[in-house]
């Protein structure tokens, strides 16, 4: 069962990063990353380590991803999104969201998360431990990286702002 997952979670992962370089839309490419980045989440969630998932999680599906798509939804222009309503889209939207569904419910069953008892005398990792080293060994890279994070915002935004100062500039044609 957990070799047919990973099967399954790889060509998830692998499937949404292709569609993630070669989208012609940022948006889509955005949300095909979340995805992908998700799918690593479950590789880790395979191997039980479900402290560093929920990290993957929340650091870079959470923050980097959703920053991503925030980016390009400010900059871009309101006609972000093709809207092309058909029955095969709906039907593969619908066929896709119940193949996730049960890909994460194969992922909750057969890992560690469900058999979890309260009844275990000692965690296997001290969180109050990492806790501690996230916030003082690691605590120069985090600050790097969120100065690096809001320069990518602020360069988006300017850049922005320049193309949209030409537009007005530009004499009708």
């Amino acid at each position: 069962m957990a070799d047919a997952m990973f099967v399954g979670l790889s060509i998830l992962t692998i499937g949404s990063a292709i569609i993630s370089l070669e989208s012609k839309e940022l948006l889509y490419g955005g949300i095909a990353l979340a995805v992908s980045l998700l799918g690593i989440a479950g590789f880790f969630v395979i191997l039980d380590a479900p402290f560093v998932a929920m990290f993957q999680i929340a650091v870079y599906v959470g923050a980097v991803a959703v920053l991503v798509i925030f980016t390009v939804m400010l900059v871009r222009s309101p006609n972000t999104v093709t809207k092309r309503e058909t029955v095969k889209r709906k039907i593969s939207g619908i066929i896709l969201s119940l193949a996730f569904l049960a890909l994460f419910g194969a992922f909750i069953g057969n890992s560690a998360v469900s058999q979890f008892s309260f009844s275990d005398a000692v965690p296997a990792v001290d969180i109050k431990e990492i806790g501690r080293e996230l916030l003082t060994y690691y605590s120069p890279v985090l600050i790097v990286l969120a100065f690096t994070l809001a320069g990518a915002i602020i360069g988006a935004l300017a850049l922005a702002r320049r193309e949209d100062i030409e537009e007005k500039n530009e004499p009708a044609k």
